[in-house]
């Protein structure tokens, strides 16, 4: 894949206050994502006004407001967004066939008949969310499909309640960091020009350490923690028949990691899925499509996968417009100038990389966002020292794999909070946003990961040598 960034092809456009009229827009629209999110907001539907509202004031700030629209425009339509448009679109889908033909029911049965306690219980989940992440690519799915049935599951074991949500956020954010049909392991390799599951590999040295911390660390905190078990209540003990649907994600993996494009990879996975799921009475015929007449609607598990990545998604093109105004303004131009002149070695590269990767994902509360802003400096400051592709992409990914996994203002720790109000029938309290960061301990790891990575050189080398 090559690089979209349409940065060269943007008029250029003065704001009136210079660099921080162009910024302002973006404070406005910080604010009002932290002041939703901490409401207790986990839609990404609730931010579209924020953005209509700082694209407005963009354009009241812009001098040449012909040029800021067309900015706006370009920016939304660079081929990447698309990109990661139908990857979260076709993964959603395949989210809900997962789930629909009890794929985590099937995981969920298997740690039952080991008969695990709370603190065991706890490190399934983990694994559990883990497999479930690589295998749909999606954090949010994960949370969603996962955390339902295994948080009343954990909390009824006596699993320490913080330390639960922590271990299912924590495996949902393994998959986002590493599956190759996850939206930031694409966004990372495709804005550097490098190929994913060559990304995969080269990414494994850092996350697969980070993995066993936490699961130490989850251990720790919950045999520390944890309370006697009582009885598993019905409908939470799962079901063994969905476990043939793992052939989907591992028919993914195999027809990436023979160099198919990614499209053809998750159609195929869509439609092996779909066949699997009919021949072995998983998925109804109905869940195809069904239409009702009267009211002229029809029902589909492919509309629901697609109205799952409707809210990301118009999320991310408003975003992206807004993003596009700030390049234009030359800010990151100058960042790349500026950068440029005092990264004399690749530690001090990879620092500027990972510290503007950092600053767009607290700025934008969007990780793949994040990554197509720097994406370019990242690139071209990369290119000038002689940064590999794959060092550059792995930095992107576990820099946004860290903040919006741990900071109670962003949608995947509001999300996860969110979910564990399914415990309240079973007399299980919820955790708060704040209590579920703290024990997300896989993002604690990758951020420690990052630290000694830049400092000590950890993997550089190792990824120049990569194919």
């Amino acid at each position: 894949m090559t690089n979209s960034s349409q940065t060269s092809d943007l008029p250029t456009i003065r704001f009136y206050g210079g660099i921080p009229g162009a910024l302002f827009p973006f404070f406005v629209f910080l604010a009002g994502v932290m002041v939703i999110a901490l409401s207790g907001a986990p839609d990404e539907r609730g931010f579209w006004p924020v953005l209509i509202l700082a694209l407005c004031l963009g354009l009241l700030l812009a001098k040449d407001r012909k040029n800021y629209c067309v900015s706006v425009i370009e920016g939304m339509s660079q081929p990447i967004v698309m990109i990661m448009i139908t990857a979260w679109m076709l993964a959603s889908i395949i989210g809900v066939l997962m789930s629909e033909t009890g794929f985590v029911e099937a995981l969920t049965w298997a740690a039952s008949q080991l008969h695990l306690g709370g603190t065991a219980f706890v490190i399934a989940s983990f694994l559990i969310c883990c497999i479930v992440s690589v295998s749909t690519g999606s954090s949010f799915g994960t949370i969603l499909i996962c955390a339902p049935l295994l948080f009343p599951a954990g909390g009824i074991l006596g699993a320490h309640l913080a330390t639960l949500a922590g271990a299912i956020i924590g495996g949902a954010t393994f998959g986002d960091c590493i599956a190759p049909i996850s939206d930031t392991t694409i966004a990372s390799a495709v804005s550097q020009n490098a190929d994913i599951i060559g990304t995969v590999r080269s990414r494994l040295k850092y996350v697969i350490p980070a993995a066993f911390v936490a699961v130490v660390f989850y251990a720790l905190s919950a045999g520390l923690r944890s309370n006697p078990a009582q009885n598993i209540m019905p409908g939470l003990e799962g079901s063994p028949r969905g476990l043939p649907m793992l052939v989907v994600p591992v028919l993914i993996i195999v027809l990436l990691l023979k160099k198919k494009h990614l499209l053809h990879g998750l159609l195929m996975g869509l439609l092996a899925g779909v066949v699997l799921g009919l021949s072995l009475k998983l998925l109804l015929l109905n869940r195809l499509l069904s239409l009702n007449l009267e009211d002229f609607s029809a029902q589909s598990f492919v509309i629901d996968g697609i109205n799952r990545a409707v809210g990301i998604s118009f999320f991310t093109i408003l975003l992206m417009g807004l993003v596009s105004t700030l390049k234009a303004s030359g800010l990151l131009d100058r960042l790349v100038e500026f950068s440029a002149k005092r990264s004399r070695t690749l530690r001090h590269t990879e620092s500027w990389i990972s510290g503007a990767v950092g600053a767009a994902v607290l700025l934008t509360c969007h990780s793949i966002v994040a990554i197509l802003t720097v994406g370019e400096f990242a690139r071209e400051t990369g290119e000038k020292v002689g940064l590999h592709r794959y060092r550059r992409a792995n930095l992107l990914s576990l820099v946004v794999c860290t903040f919006p996994f741990i900071l109670p203002y962003f949608i995947p720790v509001i999300l996860m909070a969110n979910t564990t109000s399914s415990g309240m029938e079973y007399g299980i309290p919820p955790v708060s946003p704040l209590q579920t960061g703290l024990h997300n301990f896989i993002s604690w790891a990758l951020l420690a990961m990052v630290l000694f990575a830049v400092v000590s050189g950890f993997g550089r080398h190792s990824d120049d040598k990569a194919t």
